[in-house]
């Protein structure tokens, strides 16, 4: 998978290619980003229209997360196969995690009476949870649906409000 063949693949020259990405990772590496910030603020945009009661939020966020996280077939899945071990990954992955918990905030901020920056902790700490349970999905050591509903558990877990 050189840039050479990716800027076949995209119908352009491979001078195209090059002056756009210097390199095969810095294509790849924005590929990624592409890809999850479409997939992440698609859901952001879905549950924006419509109203839904908290338990039909967090059904949704929760399977949305699991199933789009442990999805290994797609083009997501391949080009950050591509970049393993890269620096450059690790650093867009953290990125995107990030963007991940501003999703979650927005999503569940009308459900949420903690202050803005409890919740965002909070989404951070969820968003590391749905991490987690998907690799166990991925791993075998749980189904889409338990993997799901422990995931829903947690969300609503999070957002009571806390111990005073």
């Amino acid at each position: 998978m050189t840039l050479g063949h990716l800027a076949a693949r995209a119908g352009v020259s491979k001078p195209v290619a090059y002056d756009h990405f210097e390199t095969r990772s810095r294509l790849l590496i924005e590929l990624y980003r592409w890809i999850d910030t479409e997939r992440v603020n698609a859901f952001r945009d879905a549950m924006s229209t419509g109203e839904r009661s908290l338990d039909e939020t967090v059904e949704a966020l929760a399977a949305a997360y699991i199933t789009c996280a442990a999805d290994t077939t797609d083009e997501f899945h391949a080009v950050g196969a591509a970049l393993a071990g890269s620096e450059e990954k690790a650093a867009v992955f953290q990125e995107l995690l990030e963007n991940c918990v501003q999703m979650f905030v927005s999503v569940l901020k009308p459900y949420s009476a903690s202050s803005p920056a409890e919740l965002e902790r909070r989404c951070i700490g969820l968003v590391s949870a749905g991490e987690a349970l998907s690799a166990a999905l991925v791993r075998g050591r749980c189904s889409a649906a338990e993997a799901a509903g422990a995931f829903a558990a947690l969300i609503h877990g999070g957002l009571r409000a806390p111990p005073r």
